[in-house]
C-alpha cells in the first residue's frame, strides 16, 4: 500500500470494462475517481489543476454506443482487439441474475481479461463484475468477494474459488494482481485502494477528502439480507416454510415443523436441507435475525426486549448470534441505519 510518491511520469493507464448489463454510476464513479487522481486536490487547495496521474477510458466488445443496465448512452473509447495493453483493468458490476449462468455471454471479455493477466495487468472487480473474472477462470484457486446476493452463486458455479462474503475487498492472486470488491458503494474502496497501491496513501487520502468517501469498515454483511429461499418442488417442506415465515419466535420451531410435515425428525432434516439448502435451524436464525434487524431500525425496544420478541430467551446468546451473522453488534447496527431511515423520514415531512 505505501507505494512510491507520484512523479512526473506518464499517467498510469486504466481500462473500465463496459458491457449492456453495466451499471453506469459505477463505470463513470470510477472514471471520475481516477481521473482526479494528481489533479483535483490542488486545484481544490490552490486554484491551480495538477497534473492527472491516471488516464481512465472505456473499453468494450465493439466501438458502438450501447445502453447501461438502466438505459445510460456508453461510448467505448477503445475495443478488447485494438486496445493497448493497460496497467490497470477495471470490471465494474454485472445486472445479471444471480442464478443466471453467463457462459459464453461474454467471450470477447473472458478472452482479452485471460490476455491481460498472462501480460501481468492488475485485474479488479467491483460488485457482480467478479463473475467475469471468475468466468475467465482467472480466480481458481483464489479468494475473492462479490455482492452479497451473488456470493452464494459465485461459490457454487465456481467451486474453485474461496469467497468471503463478508469482506468489502479482497486482495489476491499472483502478486497481489486480483482484487475483488463487495456490492454497492464498494467500488469506492476499489478505488482508493488502487490509488493507493500506483500513486500512494497519501493520493488516496486526498481523493476520500475530495469525494467525501468512507471505507467499509465493517464489511458487507451489515448491509446484506439473510434471504431464506422459498422453494415449491417439496411441498411438504414448502409448508413448513410458510408456517415458521409466521411462528419463528416460538419455542422449538424445528420438532414442530417436523410434526407438520410429518416425517421423521433425522429425515425431516434431511429433505428441509436439500430443498432449501440450509438446515433447519439456520433458517428459524435467519428469519428471526431479519425481523430483529426491522425492530432495531424502527423501534427503540431494548437489545434485551428485541430478543425476546423475536424468540429468544439469552440475551447474551442472541447478542452473539447477531454479531456473527451481521457482522457488528445490535447497538451499533441500531445506531448505523436507524440513523438512516430517521434521516430519510425527516426528510420526507
Amino acid at each position: 500500500m505505501n507505494a512510491p510518491s507520484m512523479s512526473p511520469n506518464p499517467p498510469l493507464t486504466v481500462a473500465l470494462v463496459a458491457t449492456p448489463e453495466t451499471s453506469a454510476s459505477t463505470l463513470y464513479g470510477m472514471y471520475d475517481v481516477f481521473c482526479s487522481a494528481g489533479r483535483d486536490w490542488t486545484f481544490i487547495t490552490t486554484g491551480v489543476p495538477g497534473t492527472p496521474a491516471m488516464k481512465p477510458y472505456v473499453v468494450a466488445a465493439t466501438a458502438e454506443t450501447l445502453r447501461a443496465a438502466n438505459g445510460v448512452p456508453i461510448t467505448p473509447d477503445r475495443t478488447f482487439a485494438d486496445c493497448p495493453s493497460p496497467q490497470i483493468v477495471c470490471i465494474p458490476d454485472l445486472l445479471v441474475r444471480p442464478d443466471q449462468p453467463i457462459a459464453g455471454r461474454y467471450d470477447a471479455a473472458v478472452d482479452w481479461l485471460q490476455t491481460c493477466n498472462n501480460q501481468g495487468v492488475t485485474l479488479a472487480a467491483a460488485c457482480s463484475g467478479s463473475l467475469l473474472l471468475a468466468e475467465a477462470g482467472l480466480l481458481d484457486g483464489w479468494d475473492a468477494t462479490t455482492h452479497w446476493g451473488y456470493c452464494e452463486a459465485l461459490g457454487r458455479r465456481y467451486p474453485e474459488i474461496t469467497v468471503h462474503p463478508s469482506r468489502a475487498l479482497v486482495v489476491s492472486g499472483e502478486g497481489q494482481r486480483l482484487i475483488t470488491s463487495g456490492g454497492g458503494t464498494s467500488w469506492q474502496d476499489l478505488s482508493l485502494f488502487l490509488v493507493a497501491r500506483f500513486l500512494g496513501q497519501e493520493e488516496a487520502m486526498r481523493l476520500a477528502r475530495v469525494y467525501l468517501l468512507d471505507w467499509h469498515h465493517h464489511g458487507q454483511l451489515p448491509f446484506s439480507v439473510l434471504a431464506c429461499s422459498r422453494q415449491v418442488e417439496d411441498k411438504r417442506i414448502a409448508d413448513c416454510q410458510e408456517w415458521i415465515a409466521e411462528h419463528y419466535a416460538e419455542t422449538g420451531p424445528v420438532a414442530a415443523m417436523a410434526t407438520l410435515s410429518g416425517l421423521a425428525e433425522r429425515s425431516f432434516k434431511r429433505r428441509f436441507a436439500k430443498a432449501t439448502g440450509m438446515a433447519p435451524l439456520d433458517y428459524v436464525h435467519t428469519l428471526r435475525l431479519e425481523e430483529a434487524k426491522q425492530m432495531l431500525e424502527t423501534t427503540e425496544l431494548a437489545v434485551e426486549a428485541v430478543a425476546n420478541e423475536v424468540g429468544y430467551e439469552d440475551a447474551s446468546f442472541f447478542r452473539r448470534l447477531f454479531r456473527r451473522k451481521v457482522g457488528m453488534k445490535p447497538t451499533d447496527y441500531r445506531r448505523r441505519f436507524g440513523n438512516v431511515r430517521k434521516a430519510l423520514q425527516a426528510a420526507a415531512i
